[in-house]
């Protein structure tokens, strides 16, 4: 299904000229080798870009190649095949070994240049490349200093690329396909349904750097089974998996596209995500990333307008596709397939948002987080920095998100206890780790009739840690209250043992907070009634008879940590709409004074 779905992107593509020709693949080309017309002379010109610049790259053939002989590869390959440049370590002069290996990979290379100008007789160009390596001008070049085995060169005659020729494109496809057949094996090919000839293996890698690995990035294979006990029955290769040389090509081609696309993929710290449509849309997938207002109330809006993902379906039935890789190795690892209707996954995308938004009291609105931000917050919090470190969140966790985000699934269960530790550990709550306690407390995502936690202060919710951890905010803003330039405040103090054991701590702090309400009686009465009243409501809604839990489950936890923000910021909310009402009576108080009318 997954080489199906390429397939039929590579169409697509291809119509949109997108598509690079069979076997191509951009390389950065470091020098070009410009022959004379006749073929009798040539020149080294340096295109090596200058620091700060951008390199030049063109699409080139190229072919994967691996064992003691690897193969040449036709018009466009580097100074080792080209120019028999031996390879060498810094510093060091080159081996006997390295140089009579230079000159083999030379005489491969000039043996294709003349296979290929065996195809075109009378092209002008082929017979300039045959008087070129017939003559010895080939043989003769030498390697510029500076130039290293490892550059690319490219021919070049009369400004004419010679690789961009629809004759070295038809050949070059024509090699790589006897090298990698199936040596005359034929067959039903599983994705275009029809009798041919069989590839013995994949004909095209996944680039090196494609997929972030913490290792030496390499190519990889998609399908890659050389040892008996990989394949089903022991058999190697694509026995097991019948492609024909014209499906594989291209999907691989539509895979290598798709992962250079800065639009349709998303890559991680080490996997990377593509997705890809079965007709054009706006762009979904984006959304997670960048979660504008506008984009987030579409998604709303038809989460709203269907609530039921079967529904969503069937308003748009058009496929979807995204297809997670990591790397193992030079092996490709599929981590996840995804193929769903763009009706349901825009249901899930608005479910995703409507889960997790949080609400800023201070701003009086919602906000949405991306979701590289929700996985960086389960990280740990640098207080020097102001930041969460890099690389400390658990390993794999967006992937996760990402999936979650996608079906509609629960985050993994790892999430709530490791979080819960982290805000213990670094006493660090903000939007983002609020939206993850959201997700992780949701009873069932899947189930459009199952409502998440409130996004704002609940005050119907009883649960005896939701009402713990609105108790504490209220203590907490009755001492910002009384002294607001106060270093350590009893969060800074409190906060670890009070979500996990809240009876005795709560309790001590209430009448410590006696202390601080009779200071704010004498010098902010208004304060003092408002806070007074919302003290007594808070510790008013636990049960008479159980009154404060002793100690916690994680769950309520979790739960206290959402009651003490949310408590935050409604007060947040009223403050800022007290503070708005003082200007506009301010700001009419002037208007009325300034339009008295003048004396007669």
């Amino acid at each position: 299904m997954l080489l199906h779905r390429l397939t039929e992107y590579a169409a697509r593509a291809e119509a949109d000229n997108a598509l690079p020709p069979p076997y191509y693949r951009p390389k950065r080309i470091q020098w070009v080798l410009q022959l004379t017309e006749d073929g009798r002379a040539a020149s080294l010109v340096d295109r090596r870009a200058a620091k700060g610049e951008k390199p030049m790259e063109s699409p080139a053939p190229y072919a994967y190649r691996s064992g003691t002989m690897p193969p040449p590869c036709l018009m466009v390959d580097t100074a080792q095949y080209v120019l028999a440049l031996p390879k060498q370590a810094p510093g060091k002069p080159a081996t006997e070994r390295a140089i009579e290996e230079g000159r083999r990979r030379q005489g491969a290379y000039a043996d294709l240049l003349l296979a290929w100008a065996d195809t075109a007789p009378g092209d002008p160009y082929a017979e300039a490349v045959r008087t070129f390596v017939t003559t010895g001008v080939l043989q003769g070049l030498q390697a510029p200093e500076g130039m290293t085995a490892g550059d690319n060169i490219a021919l070049v005659i009369d400004n004419t690329w010679l690789h961009r020729l629809p004759s070295v494109q038809d050949a070059w496809a024509a090699i790589v396909r006897s090298r990698k057949s199936g040596k005359g094996a034929t067959g039903l090919c599983l994705v275009c349904g029809k009798d041919g000839e069989l590839l013995g293996t994949i004909p095209e890698s996944i680039k090196s750097g494609a997929i972030p690995t913490g290792g030496r990035g390499r190519d990889a294979q998609l399908v890659s089974i050389n040892a008996s006990a990989h394949g089903r029955g022991g058999a190697l290769q694509l026995v097991n998996t019948p492609v024909c040389e014209g499906c594989g090509s291209r999907a691989m081609a539509a895979l290598n596209l798709l992962l250079a696309s800065e639009t349709n993929r998303r890559r991680a710290a080490d996997s990377v995500t593509v997705w890809w449509t079965q007709e054009p849309i706006d762009d979904l997938f984006a959304a997670l990333d960048a979660a504008t207002d506008a984009v987030v109330a579409r998604l709303l809006d038809s989460l709203h307008e269907h609530p039921d993902p079967a529904t969503a379906e069937r308003i748009d039935p058009a496929g979807y596709y995204s297809l997670t890789l990591g790397l193992n190795n030079a092996r490709a690892v599929v981590l996840d397939w995804l193929d769903i209707p763009v009706g349901r996954l825009r249901n899930h995308l608005g479910a995703w948002f409507e889960h997790h938004r949080v609400y800023d009291g201070w701003e009086q609105r919602y906000r949405y987080l991306p979701l590289w931000r929700l996985a960086l917050a389960s990280g740990r919090w640098d207080d020097k920095a102001n930041k969460y470190v890099s690389g400390s969140a658990p390993k794999g966790l967006e992937q996760e998100l990402l999936r979650a985000a996608l079906t509609r699934g629960p985050v993994p269960a790892r999430l709530l206890p490791h979080l819960l530790q982290r805000i213990r550990a670094d006493r660090r709550i903000d939007h983002p780790r609020i939206a993850l306690l959201r997700l992780a407390l949701h009873p069932n995502r899947k189930d459009h009739q199952v409502t998440a936690p409130a996004d704002r202060l609940d005050t119907a919710q009883l649960d005896p840690g939701y009402l713990c951890g609105r108790a504490f905010a209220v203590l907490e803003a009755i001492q910002y209250a009384a002294l607001p330039d106060v270093k350590a405040t009893i969060g800074d103090k409190f906060f670890g043992t009070a979500m996990t054991a809240p009876a005795a701590v709560l309790k001590s702090l209430r009448l410590g907070a006696n202390a601080h309400l009779k200071r704010l009686r004498r010098d902010n009465r208004p304060a003092h009634e408002a806070l007074t009243r919302r003290l007594a409501e808070a510790f008013a809604r636990f049960d008479p008879e159980q009154g404060v839990p002793v100690l916690l489950t994680t769950k309520q936890q979790a739960l206290f940590v959402l009651g003490y923000e949310q408590q935050r910021a409604a007060d947040f909310a009223a403050r800022a709409a007290r503070k708005k009402n003082k200007d506009e009576d301010e700001a009419s108080l002037k208007g009325a004074e300034g339009a008295a009318p003048e004396a007669e």
